[in-house]
């Protein structure tokens, strides 16, 4: 299967940008469940950019313009991770697409699979210092889904972290949670990089039971974060 004739099917779909990543990188991840992957080679992630006019709406908190695009942006990457799938099947190929947002264990929040885990070993972008996955071209401005596949595919390498020494998404966290610690790879735990739980509390105590919010999200890491702000040209 042509890898790169699967990533411009996968922008054809609605996809910004689709990377491949070598499963053997997320070796011993937790999954949901703990099998999840088995009898999978690859997982292809998928990226889809936010309006930049709706981020710069927020200030320290989300607004209800955000919340309506951050829903709809995940709509759309379960369509797109859907008909990457289908290709992949109609080619001889196995998939698995997982949901963009779905909250399986509500207590640890956790989902099927990190999304942000797989976009960061396919080279979508690197971990930055929230967690967030930090996109050379969009920053942190950027929804993710992944969808797991057997077949023969190259995968991408992963970037190289340039976060350096900022700290915008540490001084503007709302919560305080941003450790402002760095990394070369990605964290060994959630925790080394956030205080977790003042995370989790803010965005389900505080920003969804604002007005017209409704959903679990704060957008100011992303909104401050200066790989976003400038948009730089995709690289070849």
């Amino acid at each position: 299967m042509d890898s790169e004739i699967l990533k411009q099917y996968a922008v054809s779909a609605g996809a910004t940008v689709a990377r491949i990543a070598d499963l053997a990188r997320l070796r011993g991840i937790e999954t949901m469940p703990p099998d999840l992957l088995d009898g999978f080679r690859y997982a292809v992630s998928l990226a889809v950019a936010l309006s930049d006019p709706i981020i710069e709406t927020i200030t320290d908190r989300p607004t209800p313009i955000y919340a309506a695009h951050y829903q709809r942006v995940n709509a759309l990457l379960d369509e797109a991770a859907l008909r990457v799938s289908r290709y992949v099947e109609e080619l001889g190929g196995r998939a698995m697409p997982l949901p963009a947002s779905q909250v399986l264990d509500v207590r640890n929040n956790m989902s099927f699979l990190s999304h942000k885990a797989v976009a960061v070993a396919a080279g979508i972008g690197w971990q930055g210092k929230s967690l967030l996955t930090v996109s050379p071209q969009y920053g942190p401005r950027i929804r993710l889904v992944s969808i797991l596949v057997d077949a023969d595919l190259t995968p991408d390498e992963p970037l190289k972290n340039r976060c350096g020494s900022c700290t915008r998404c540490t001084d503007a966290c709302p919560a305080g949670a941003i450790r402002n610690v760095n990394t070369e790879s990605h964290y060994a735990s959630r925790e080394e990089a956030l205080h977790f739980e003042r995370c989790v509390h803010h965005v389900r105590e505080v920003c969804a039971k604002m007005e017209n919010i409704g959903t679990s999200i704060c957008g100011v890491c992303i909104k401050v974060c200066p790989w976003g702000a400038k948009k730089r040209a995709p690289a070849a």
